[in-house]
């Protein structure tokens, strides 16, 4: 394990020039500094939130629900006065409350009638201590899509490019899953996958006999199966399967910066870290076109400070690095840094978790399972593959298990005496799930941008979010919710219900795309390798990005693309081209 104290490497003020400034800790944040680091590079990384130590600050982690003030419920008045969006999140609760962002000190606003859920973790680590952690590489078929059917903009690159990339990152990770040949989900670099339960097995069978164009496997997930010996080294051990994830994980068995990422990165003795440190703006010289550093505000004392940089990495989510390069103004660039094109802030996306159908199993009884799985089943992308869809473009996945009822599911049954008791002791029947993930079209209008005139506590400008499904996600979710229970009837399982529901965006927490890649520098903020086509030292390797969302949770794909222009960006520097 290495042992590296936060005074070593977390700093106030410095007067040196670093080689590379990343802002952001999360999962890309993350990566850029490992990258940099270990290439030789004085880094420094910088988070607006507080340090958390691995270990020491999973505060949440072991504690008993019976042991909770509210049996894990955070109480009414806090959420209201604090936690009124964050609370909407599944993985909010009192165990891990404290890694998620203050509402009322990061206000934002929304268009009337255009809701959207902002999820954050302000914190060193980031969502990456938060993250549901499923990893799926993207395919062709994601990537050519904007091409094919005309909305967005053509991505600059192709699987081929980033798929070496890819068996990077998932070694150093670790990723659990099943080789399966599907050609719209290429297989990763796995560790074994989690195990089916009997009943799910028996699901699968029935599933597959009836359909030759739907495959239910294993959900791949960034978990330590089975570590290798370089997880070991690592400071990592196996996942207990203990379903405590969001809590911070102190056997590192799931991936986070401070599982993995932050310490690789200190070990090189290469790595400066500054928290507490929001940023206002990158600094721009226009003598040089470069950028040069970062102005910051410091949360605590409001002080104000600048750190100065060769290349910029911003890393700080999609939402956050928009923030800050639209309130990157300058005389040459009036409406936000690298923003010539006038894109940026636009073509805002999000997942839609908005569907799905349940059932009932009959029988078996006398079958149950052992842990807490880390992961469930999935169901991969099968629309508009070969045969199109004449209701919408696109398509979903579908995740869910099959599980049966247990203890707490009772506080919402009815029940009195005796009996109501005995049956608290005793499983209850069998349930299965399936909930979609359906890809947004890349649409101009859904867009956020900087509020004429409310401001944080910090004085820096709010955003504005001004954004929604269109009719082709609401039809594609219509059509999960219709399909999912067609397939419960086919496979006979029993009382069938589907759903749809009207959950804002933001709540899937995977936007993307205001910031996004392509060829042309008139309508795209980057080039192929995350570079902005205006200033050739400013990179963006976040979800900003992304040009289209595909269908598949998108963190790793994030990660592959962060290792490549971090060896882009290396590259060129050594070659004196910035």
């Amino acid at each position: 394990m290495i042992k590296t104290t936060n005074k070593s490497i977390h700093i106030k003020t410095r007067p040196q020039e670093y080689d590379a400034i990343v802002v952001g800790s999360g999962i890309t944040g993350g990566w850029a500094a490992k990258e940099f680091c270990e290439k030789g590079l004085k880094t420094l990384l910088v988070e607006r939130g507080r340090p958390v130590e691995h270990k020491k600050d999973y505060i949440g982690e072991g504690v008993k629900t019976w042991e909770m003030p509210f049996r894990g419920q955070v109480e009414k008045a806090l959420v209201e006065k604090q936690y009124p969006v964050q609370a909407q999140c599944y993985a909010f609760n009192d165990a891990t409350k404290h890694f998620f962002g203050n509402d009322h000190d990061y206000p934002y606003s929304t268009e009337k009638d255009k809701a959207f859920s902002w999820i954050r973790g302000n914190q060193l680590g980031g969502k990456s201590l938060l993250w549901h952690r499923q990893s799926y590489r993207w395919s062709d078929f994601d990537f050519s899509a904007n091409a094919k059917d005309g909305y967005g903009t053509d991505w600059p690159i192709r699987y081929k490019d980033i798929q070496d990339w890819y068996d990077y990152v998932e070694h150093h990770v670790g990723i659990s899953g099943s080789v399966e040949n599907i050609p719209q989900l290429p297989d990763s670099k796995f560790l074994p996958p989690f195990e089916f339960n009997t009943v799910e097995k028996r699901l699968k069978a029935k599933i597959e006999q009836h359909y030759s164009d739907r495959k239910l496997i294993m959900g791949r997930c960034a978990h330590l199966s089975k570590p290798a010996q370089h997880h070991l080294e690592q400071g990592r051990g196996p996942c207990m399967a203990r379903n405590e994830c969001q809590k911070g994980c102190s056997f590192g068995a799931y991936f986070s910066t401070q599982s993995s990422t932050l310490p690789a990165a200190q070990k090189t003795g290469n790595l400066s870290v500054a928290t507490n440190s929001i940023v206002h703006s990158v600094i721009y010289d226009a003598k040089s076109n470069r950028a040069t550093g970062v102005r910051i505000i410091d949360s605590e004392t409001m002080e104000t400070r600048e750190y100065h940089g060769k290349v910029v990495f911003l890393c700080a989510s999609t939402l956050g690095t928009t923030q800050i390069m639209l309130n990157s103004v300058s005389e040459t660039f009036p409406n936000g840094i690298a923003n010539s094109s006038g894109v940026l802030g636009h073509y805002l996306m999000d997942h839609c978790y908005n569907a799905g159908a349940y059932a009932d199993i009959p029988g078996f009884e006398d079958e149950f399972y052992s842990g807490r799985r880390p992961t469930g089943v999935y169901m991969p992308r099968f629309q508009n593959l070969v045969d199109k869809n004449p209701d919408f473009l696109r398509g979903y996945a579908f995740s869910g298990q099959a599980y049966r009822e247990a203890w707490w599911e009772f506080g919402g049954k009815k029940g009195f005496g005796v009996d109501y008791k005995k049956a608290i002791q005793q499983a209850g029947g069998w349930k299965f799930g399936l909930h979609a993930s359906g890809e947004m079209l890349p649409r101009y209008e859904n867009q956020v941008s900087l509020h004429a005139t409310k401001k944080d506590k910090w004085g820096i400008p709010q955003l504005h979010f001004d954004c929604s499904y269109s009719d082709n996600e609401k039809k594609m979710m219509q059509s999960a919710a219709d399909t999912a229970a067609e397939m419960f009837e086919a496979i006979g399982l029993k009382n069938v219900h589907k759903y749809t529901n009207d959950r804002p965006m933001g709540i899937a927490i995977h936007e993307m795309g205001t910031a996004r890649m392509g060829k042309d520098p008139k309508t795209s903020i980057l080039n192929g390798f995350n570079q902005a086509h205006d200033i050739p030292n400013l990179f963006v390797t976040d979800g900003a990005c992304m040009a289209s969302s595909a269908w598949q949770n998108p963190s790793l794909t994030y990660m592959a693309l962060t290792v490549r222009a971090c060896d882009f960006a290396v590259k060129e520097m050594q070659a004196g081209r910035i």
